[in-house]
């Protein structure tokens, strides 16, 4: 009687075993997927970020060129204002 509750206990572990080495091996392949696939996002949020950084960059740019430009004509009409007063060339 002891034989076939051993051999059945021996068959039911041997069957759990194997059948939980398979599933895990399951579990890795689609673990691995997953970290490639959030490696690939991280390289797309990465290069995202990279191209935003560049626009304001560029943007700041052209801010400054901008600001520089009407900063030099306020100063060249001030220099006018200030040349026709010396010259009573104002109209006031």
């Amino acid at each position: 009687m002891k034989k076939p509750i051993v051999m059945f206990a021996l068959m039911l572990s041997m069957g759990v075993f194997f059948t939980s080495c398979r599933d895990t091996a399951n579990e890795n392949e689609t673990d691995d997927m997953e970290m490639s696939d959030d490696m690939d996002d991280m390289n797309d949020d990465v290069n995202s970020v990279e191209n935003d950084l560049e626009q304001a960059a560029d943007d700041t740019g052209d801010a400054i060129e901008n600001a520089a430009n009407e900063t030099g004509d306020a100063v060249e009409n001030a220099a006018n204002e200030v040349e026709d007063e010396v010259e009573g060339n104002d109209d006031y």
